[in-house]
């Protein structure tokens, strides 16, 4: 089997200390990249090169490396996530870039998602939002059979598709008003589409619409940014969907 033949990029990472200290750019060659390397590991490669010379490794956050917790929020050459179609960082991998090319690497940018440090950003905010009203009040007990409660295979299409969400944060990093409707519609409409989720449909959208703007994300303006970026691709009918139970809600409870 012929060996792989390394390639080097030439990297601009964004470092900062702190939320509340300067940051800039590091410039910084990455060599002996193998292509089937994800991009989480070329920053591992760069990052033992940073230690072994004395320096800071940078920080970033992961934690599966499958493409499923959606820790991995990085934006590189200006895409959440990187150029490739639904597909998270740590499953980008470094055949998608040639020899010699130049990635600029940034953390998430929203007024919502402040740097902890580097590339690391704070993303409770969608915790908090989660926590508003993400749940339901039923007693399910033990397990029941399939068939129990009937559900229309459209609706638990549509609830199973909403559902695979993984509150990376890309859709507010795309967005350029920094909105979280695309994340806070999905949380809303996987429950709403369920029998189980009817007992606080109204009550859920009404204070997880409040909390998203309480932390201050930006409105929804429908250009569309944030499905294009989500690697999991979550539709935009479930912000119309959220649209739609608020304003029906809110003429009810007002």
């Amino acid at each position: 089997m012929a060996e792989q033949k390394g390639m080097t990029l030439n990297l601009k990472i964004w470092r900062q200390a702190g939320p509340k200290e300067k940051g800039e750019f590091l410039k910084i060659q990455a060599k002996n990249i193998i292509p089937d390397m994800s991009f989480l590991e070329m920053l591992d490669v760069v990052n033992e090169e940073l230690v072994r010379t004395g320096k800071e490794p940078v920080e970033f956050d992961h934690d599966c490396r499958e493409g499923i917790c959606g820790a991995c929020s990085l934006v590189i050459n200006g895409n959440p996530h990187g150029p490739e179609v639904a597909t998270t960082t740590c499953q980008l991998h470094m055949r998608k870039f040639k020899d010699g090319d130049s990635i600029v690497i940034e953390p998430f940018r929203a007024k919502s998602f402040p740097i902890v440090k580097d590339l690391v950003v704070d993303r409770s905010a969608f915790d908090r939002i989660q926590q508003a009203g993400g749940f339901i009040t039923a007693n399910t007990g033990a397990a029941q059979d399939a068939n129990c409660i009937p559900v229309p295979k459209k609706n638990a299409d549509l609830a199973f598709s909403s559902a695979t969400c993984i509150g990376c944060g890309a859709c507010v990093a795309a967005c350029k008003n920094a909105s979280a409707s695309l994340f806070t519609s999905a949380k809303v409409a996987h429950l709403a589409l369920l029998p189980q989720g009817q007992a606080e449909r109204e009550e859920r959208v009404l204070k997880m619409v409040a909390q998203m703007d309480a932390e201050g994300f930006g409105g929804c303006t429908n250009t569309g940014a944030c499905s294009a970026a989500c690697p999991v691709e979550i539709s935009l009918e479930n912000i119309a969907r959220m649209n739609r139970d608020f304003l029906a809600a809110s003429i009810k409870h007002r």
